[in-house]
């Protein structure tokens, strides 16, 4: 591999295995709207050369995970920033080192392009026929897990009211300002990330499978705060103002989310109600979707 920056390097483990990165590295798994993977087939000197893998490589010291995977995947394949929509970010944590795959979904479609000399060849590759190549090791390992979470993205559905309620901070008096600062923040968290270290409690499941989501969600307001503003072009937020009540616009929601005719029930999103409502949390229970109570999600609000 060529040499980026101080942190390209090897990292030799305990058993004398060799790890690239000194500070770990990233790589990118991102899929198109016609359900195909991008994978970079290694050019035989490399390190594990000739199997098929993801874009990727060494973390410098001074870029998250996320900036890294990115950064690499333009590098190597030519694949732009803007086309991406974040899913997710899964880690091997090894102790003396770490990978970290990040999840996307392709925006638009794009040419990938050998950008540098450390590929064979760049294809789009279905993702059923994924495991039929020669998969890097380490690719191989990871991607079961991978693909199956890709299966269930995450959807936050608020409980507007529920959650303004729940802080005696004068909401009352401007009940539309209120609701506006609370969509501006959630659109901060769905750009930036949720722990999925907070909702381990209601997705057990979960647990060591994904590091960080990058939600899509939606906010639902009643009432005085139904004349918010919409949100800003691009946003991950999307502001569904109650026909009637609030209650019944977020099961209607949540309905509309894991409908077996928006897709097969394998690939429905992983639906969580924001609510300390106890009645509306047991009808969206009942109908498959998991609940927080609003502090949790207050707690990860900037």
């Amino acid at each position: 591999m060529s040499i980026h920056g101080p942190a390209d390097g090897w990292v030799v483990a305990p058993d004398g295995q060799k790890y690239w990165g000194k500070n770990g590295a990233a790589g990118l798994v991102v899929v198109d709207a016609d359900e195909r993977v991008l994978l970079q087939h290694r050019v035989g000197w490399s390190h594990h050369g000739g199997t098929w893998g993801v874009p990727g490589g060494a973390r410098q010291f001074d870029e998250s995970a996320v900036e890294g995977a990115l950064r690499e995947s333009a590098e190597e394949a030519a694949v732009p920033r803007d086309a991406l929509r974040l899913l997710f970010t899964s880690a091997v944590d090894l102790g003396f080192w770490s990978y970290t795959t990040v999840v996307a979904r392709a925006t638009r479609s794009f040419d990938p392009v050998i950008s540098d000399g450390e590929s064979e060849d760049l294809a789009w590759v279905p993702l059923a026929d994924v495991e039929s190549l020669p998969l890097h090791p380490g690719f191989a390992a990871s991607w079961p897990r991978l693909a199956e979470t890709l299966r269930h993205p995450l959807h936050l559905v608020v409980d507007g009211a529920n959650v303004v309620g729940s802080r005696p901070d004068g909401w009352w008096r401007d009940r539309a300002g209120a609701a506006g600062r609370l969509l501006g923040a959630l659109e901060v968290l769905a750009a930036n990330g949720v722990p999925a270290s907070a909702l381990v409690a209601v997705e057990p499941a979960l647990a060591g499978a994904v590091d960080a989501w990058f939600p899509d969600v939606t906010l639902v307001v009643e009432g005085e705060a139904k004349s918010v503003g919409d949100p800003r072009p691009g946003s991950l937020v999307e502001l569904l103002r109650a026909p009637t009540d609030g209650d019944s616009a977020v099961v209607a929601a949540v309905q509309g989310l894991l409908a077996p005719e928006s897709g097969p029930a394998a690939a429905a999103p992983r639906v969580v109600v924001v609510t300390a409502d106890r009645e509306l949390a047991a009808r969206v229970a009942a109908l498959g979707a998991s609940v927080v109570g609003p502090g949790i999600l207050l707690a990860l609000l900037p």
